[in-house]
This record gives structure tokens, sequence and C-alpha cells, in this order.
């Protein structure tokens, strides 16, 4: 299965690591290591996670307050959002709307 990501979500996971990292030697690495393990848990099981709107689901990091947010496709998972939990609900949904 083929992995994409929003140019979005690529510099939401850029910032965010480099933002870790700026706080403690190595934790930027904790954090990619962190959306990794997410990512490889979306293609493991790309329907099985939690529908959060529409068709789009999400996986919750563990040890940082993120949550992945794809579209999963029967050959693609569209990688919508490296979500910070504590930024207002549904703000993602507006790339879609635009």
């Amino acid at each position: 299965m083929l992995v994409m990501l929003r140019p979005e979500a690529e510099h939401e996971l850029l910032e965010a690591q480099t933002w870790y990292e700026s706080k403690a030697p190595g934790l930027g690495f904790e954090f990619a290591r962190a959306a990794d393990a997410a990512v490889a848990s979306a293609l493991h099981n790309p329907f099985g996670h939690l529908r959060i709107e529409e068709e789009f689901r999400r996986v919750l990091f563990r040890k940082f307050p993120y949550t992945l947010i794809y579209l999963p496709s029967p050959d693609e998972l569209l990688v919508v959002s490296f979500f910070h939990q504590h930024r207002e609900p549904g703000v993602w949904t507006e790339r879609f709307n635009s």
C-alpha cells in the first residue's frame, strides 16, 4: 500500500519534530518514531481504526499529544494531518472544504 502525505501534514510533522528537538536533544527523534509507529499501525489495519469524519480515520500517538488523521483506500493511505490534540477539533477538515 502506498503512503501519501498532504503537504500540510508534512509541514506539521517537520514543525513538531523541530519543536520537540529544541526542547531536549533526541526528543524530536522520539516524536518521529511515534509518527512512524502511527503510520505503521494505519498501514497494518487501514480500515480498523476509529472513523472520525466521513471516511477519515485516526490513530493516536503514544507519548505525544498528536493524532494521525488519514483517509484509506484499497491501494493508498492518504495522510491528511499530524494533528496536535489541543488544537480546535475539525480544523483539518478545512483542507477539503476549499
